[in-house]
């Protein structure tokens, strides 16, 4: 991999020539996407998903940049929805699933194998059927098979990564119309105003010392790191921010969510990458002499993602879980970890996840621009010998 060159996020030719699909600004639409989805909803009769009735249990079929919409909605539905969901979309259909159920599958395109696969295993079933992606694709063909309920997705989103908002819009407004969830349209309508305004933050043409977006990114270029949640949104950012950091600027990341990984995130921070060529606050160790002591290793780093500060009105567990992953910051600080911080804003759910998502989707792609990368392509992957892949 090239060096991480900086300069090459401010300079729009050279941008441009590195990004030719021109990912940043299918990433800055995310907020216009939503909005669509909203029209899109006003002019469905959302009542026919599921029959107008609350299915026993949901199943998520997405694959690829589409999956992060399965694990939006299970949040949403672990935290306060009445049914079971699953997820899983390149497996088979669970064997549970039957006419008192609900799937739905989800492709961009409208062709991957896994969803439409299981979609038309759903209708054989009997089972309802409700599908996102490409207008007159064989997944709208096999929701119509249903008898179900196809949401178009606008074709000029160009790639899944870019479209987690509309896809994952149209997703909540259909499990809302069948008591799924509770998200009513104001809070969708509100995450749509944070998306624009964290692509306001992050536009190209703000340089990088005033663009959180590009001083992530500078910050990640010289570590390997591991992205931590304190919660169940952060973590779902987190699982989001590890997926993109390799998928886009193919640098491997793991993931985790506290309270379940601080042991091992605390582990890591006593192991041989700790600390590799650094001074005891974290920055590089301008001491450290590469022919006696050898060249310095990769350098751990702790990229935090953490919900607003718990108020007194909060219970007993929000601020045990912000004292946990301060205990966590302040251990990888003192191991010579560094140590990188983002806190959401206030607001729902969705508005706190979509800034995150916001940000860590905008500095992956920098990150890859920055090393010469086209932050859109995937190379290597026609190489592997796997199945015949359809687009996600």
């Amino acid at each position: 991999m090239a060096p991480f060159d900086e300069t090459l996020l401010d300079d729009e030719g050279r941008r441009r020539a590195v990004d030719p699909s021109d990912l940043l600004r299918a990433l800055a639409g995310a907020g216009a996407q939503v909005r669509r989805a909203l029209t899109l909803a006003e002019e469905t009769d959302l009542t026919r998903v599921a029959g107008g009735e609350r299915p026993r249990a949901v199943h998520v079929a997405a694959v690829g940049g589409a999956e992060s919409v399965s694990t939006v909605l299970d949040l949403l539905v672990s935290r306060s929805g009445p049914v079971l969901l699953t997820c899983d979309g390149s497996g088979p259909l669970p064997g549970w699933v039957g006419p008192l159920d609900l799937v739905i599958a989800i492709s961009l395109s409208g062709r991957a194998e896994g969803p439409v696969r299981q979609a038309r295993e759903a209708a054989r079933r009997g089972a309802h059927v409700l599908t996102i992606g490409a207008p007159d694709s064989p997944l709208s063909a096999a929701a119509a098979e249903a008898r179900g309920v196809h949401l178009a997705m606008d074709l000029g989103v160009g790639h899944s990564r870019a479209a987690l908002w509309g896809m994952a819009a149209r997703a909540v407004l259909a499990a809302s119309a069948c008591r799924i969830v509770d998200v009513r349209t104001s809070v969708l309508a509100a995450v749509a105003d944070r998306l624009d305004e964290q692509a306001e933050r992050f536009r190209p043409d703000a340089e990088y010392f005033v663009n959180p977006a590009k001083t992530l990114a500078v910050e990640l270029s010289a570590l390997a790191p591991v992205v931590l949640g304190d919660g169940p949104v952060t973590g779902v950012a987190a699982r989001r921010t590890s997926a993109m950091l390799a998928r886009t600027a193919r640098t491997p990341a793991t993931w985790g969510r506290l309270p379940d990984a601080a042991a091992q995130v605390v582990a890591c921070l006593s192991g041989p990458y700790a600390g590799s060529g650094t001074a005891p606050d974290g920055d590089r160790d301008i001491f450290a002499d590469p022919y006696l002591d050898g060249p310095a290793g990769p350098r751990l780093g702790l990229l935090l993602l953490r919900d607003p500060v718990p108020t007194p009105e909060d219970d007993a567990g929000e601020l045990e879980r912000h004292n946990t992953a301060q205990s966590v910051a302040d251990h990888a600080t003192a191991s010579g970890v560094r140590v990188i911080e983002h806190v959401a804003g206030p607001g729902h759910d969705l508005e706190r996840l979509a800034e995150l998502v916001a940000l860590t989707d905008f500095a992956s792609a920098y990150l890859a621009i920055g090393h010469g990368l086209d932050p859109a392509s995937t190379p290597g992957i026609s190489d592997l010998h796997l199945p015949p892949k359809a687009p996600e």
